[in-house]
C-alpha cells in the first residue's frame, strides 16, 4: 500500500447504517494506513475498523457510491466526498493489482524462480519456500488469508463476539494503543481462547478472560500490544505456510491461491502454538511507548511471575495512578461484548 500513502490522514464524512435495518447516522471517516476508521462526529469515540483490502464497493455505477467492510457485511457507508472516494478507488486498483494471475510476467518469474528453488536441495527446500513465498505474498492477500484463517479459528472456539457497543469500544481500545493511523483488526472469541494469538493481516485475538476477569481494560491493551510486537518478530504468515505444507506453499507461489483443505485445522494448531519470545527490554520500551501499564498484562498471563515477572518489575508506570485507557462506559461495553 506503499502508493497510497498520500492519502494517509484524509478525512470525510459519510453516512453509515450498523445493520440493513438501522437508520443511516453521520459519522466521520478517517482514512488509515490500513483501515477505515468510523468514528462519531461529537465525540470522537470510533464506531467501527474496516479493513482497507477487504472493502468493497456495492453499488457499482450508480451514486453516492456505497461501501461494505465485506461481502457478508450487514454494515455500509454512503460517501460523497469525491478525494475520499477516490482513495477507496485507488485502494481497490491497488488490491487487485497487488495479486498475481496466472499467465502474468511476475507469475512466470515466481515459478521459475520456485523451480530453481526446488532444484537447490530437498533439505534445504521447506524453510526456503516458505520464507520466499512469505515475502512475495502481497497485504491484501495476507488480509484475506488471515480471515480464513479466522473462520477456521471459529470452528473451535465459536464465531467472533460481536455485540455492538462491545466492537466500538474495542475499536477504541486498539486506536488507544496504536494510535489513529495503524490500528490492527481485533476480535474475541466466546470459548476456546486461553492465551492472545495473532494471524496474518493484522489480527489480534483475544481470550474472552482478559475482559471479563480483569479490573480494568490494561490487561487486554498490554495483549494487544505484545501480541503486534510478536508479528513483527515473526512474519504470521510463515506458521500458516507450515502448517499448510511444500505442495500448498509452492500453489500459493506459482498461482497466488491457497487451497482451503491446507488452512484446515490451522485454527487449532494456532491455539496451541507457544508464543514467540520477546525480551524483557522490547516489551518494557514497547509499554512505556503506548503509556500502558504493564502490571496487569504480566499478573493476567502469569501469576506466578514465572515468565513475565522481568516486566512486571519493569514496569514504567508501577506505583504511579493509572490515567483510564478508554472510558468508564467503554468498558462496561467490553465486558459485555459476548453477551449477545
Amino acid at each position: 500500500m506503499t502508493a497510497l500513502k498520500k492519502y494517509q490522514r484524509l478525512e470525510c464524512s459519510g453516512l453509515w447504517r450498523e445493520t440493513p435495518q438501522d437508520q443511516r447516522r453521520e459519522v466521520e471517516v478517517r482514512f488509515g494506513e490500513a483501515t477505515l476508521i468510523l468514528s462519531d462526529p461529537k465525540s470522537g469515540t470510533a464506531l467501527s475498523h474496516w479493513s482497507l483490502p477487504a472493502i468493497e464497493r456495492q453499488n457499482r455505477g450508480e451514486e453516492p457510491p456505497v461501501f461494505a467492510p465485506g461481502p457478508d457485511s450487514g454494515e455500509s457507508l454512503e460517501l460523497t466526498d469525491p478525494d475520499m472516494v477516490a482513495a477507496l478507488d485507488a485502494v481497490r486498483a491497488a488490491v487487485k493489482a497487488a495479486v498475481p494471475r496466472p499467465g502474468r510476467l511476475r507469475g512466470l518469474l515466481l515459478g521459475g524462480l520456485a523451480v530453481a528453488v526446488v532444484v537447490g536441495g530437498v533439505l534445504w527446500l521447506p524453510a526456503a519456500l516458505v520464507t520466499h513465498t512469505a515475502s512475495v505474498v502481497p497485504a491484501a492477500q495476507r488480509a484475506e488469508i488471515g480471515q480464513r484463517a479466522l473462520d477456521d479459528l471459529a470452528r473451535v472456539t465459536g464465531a467472533p463476539c460481536d455485540n455492538q457497543l462491545g466492537l466500538q469500544a474495542l475499536a477504541g481500545l486498539s486506536e488507544r494503543v496504536f494510535g489513529p493511523v495503524d490500528t490492527p483488526i481485533l476480535y474475541v472469541m466466546p470459548e476456546g481462547v486461553a492465551t492472545p494469538l495473532h494471524l496474518p493481516g493484522d489480527v489480534i485475538v483475544l481470550p474472552r478472560r482478559l475482559l471479563e476477569q480483569a479490573n480494568g481494560p490494561e490487561a487486554a491493551a498490554g495483549a494487544v500490544l505484545v501480541e503486534r510486537l510478536r508479528a513483527r518478530a515473526k512474519d504470521p504468515i510463515i506458521p500458516l505456510l507450515e502448517h499448510a505444507g511444500l505442495r500448498a506453499t509452492f500453489q500459493l507461489l506459482t498461482t497466488a491461491e491457497l487451497p482451503d483443505e491446507a488452512l484446515r485445522g490451522y485454527g487449532e494448531a494456532a491455539l496451541r502454538a507457544a508464543p514467540v519470545a520477546l525480551d524483557d527490554a522490547s516489551l518494557i520500551a514497547a509499554f512505556e511507548a503506548a503509556q500502558v501499564p504493564a502490571t496487569p498484562y504480566a499478573l493476567a498471563m502469569d501469576p506466578d511471575g514465572l515468565s513475565l515477572g522481568g516486566l512486571a518489575a519493569g514496569d514504567p508506570y508501577k506505583g504511579l495512578a493509572p490515567s483510564p485507557l478508554i472510558p468508564d462506559e467503554s468498558w462496561v461495553a467490553l465486558q459485555g461484548l459476548c453477551d449477545g
